[in-house]
């Protein structure tokens, strides 16, 4: 069971809803607690730094420290928690640098997928983009519109056929989840991100791969150079 009787810690107060709404949703603790904490982090309920103790996290979802030191590790993979040798585990700050490097990751890892993927794209996968997109079009809450972005993104990727490069951009995609969700509620991006959306779908379908690895490029780029700018702003 995820979740034990044992009395909530209130040594994390502002975790208290996330954990209880995510309670009924998982099998194991270990999921239970990663997709909570991943919406903590990402929602912006434990900010940049936050001390992420074991202990204390373990008696707040009433579970053992183990499925908890697994969900960090997951958190850790996904660039949303660090890792220190003095400090622990806390979580990872929004930066400008943080936000150009990914971005420069981004646009050199996603052009290539998609090159070697869009001779293999199948009907069903382009049809399957299409779906995701215009689900995007109708979502307001941030997390959804995160993950239907991944999805998307992935989709497009996927018949890349090779495992490693996959495994990169998913990752870099994961962490650029938090910061896509910081541009939708900060910036209102969402109207231009999904322009470009459509225009990637729209020459995948044509088959013109030198349009949609430049739209792909253009498209991080622009977001980046956008909410790294926002960053860097005197508070």
């Amino acid at each position: 069971m995820p979740h034990s009787s044992h009395s909530p810690d209130t040594s994390f107060p502002d975790l208290t809803a996330v954990i209880a709404r995510n309670r009924p949703r998982f099998r194991t603790a270990t999921e239970f607690v990663e997709a909570a904490m991943r919406e903590a982090i990402l929602g912006g309920v434990l900010p940049g730094g936050a001390p992420l103790r074991q202990e204390e996290l373990a008696a707040a979802f009433g579970v053992s420290r183990m499925p908890v030191r697994e969900a960090l590790r997951q958190l850790e993979a996904r660039a949303l928690v660090e890792f220190h040798p003095h400090r622990g585990a806390v979580v990872a700050a929004i930066s400008a640098e943080d936000s150009a490097d990914i971005g420069t990751i981004r646009t050199a890892l996603e052009p290539a997928a998609l090159r070697l993927s869009m001779p293999r794209l199948t009907a069903e996968d382009l049809a399957l983009a299409a779906e995701l997109v215009a689900e995007m079009d109708g979502e307001a809450d941030p997390g959804r519109m995160g993950e239907l972005n991944r999805r998307f993104h992935m989709t497009l990727y996927a018949r890349a056929d090779r495992p490693r490069l996959l495994a990169l951009v998913e990752q870099h995609l994961a962490a650029a989840d938090r910061y896509l969700r910081f541009q939708f509620v900060a910036l209102g991006y969402q109207s231009r991100s999904q322009d470009d959306h459509y225009a990637l779908l729209a020459a995948c379908r044509a088959g013109d791969a030198d349009a949609a690895c430049a739209l792909v490029v253009e498209h991080v780029t622009a977001a980046e150079k956008e909410l790294t700018a926002y960053l860097k702003k005197p508070a």
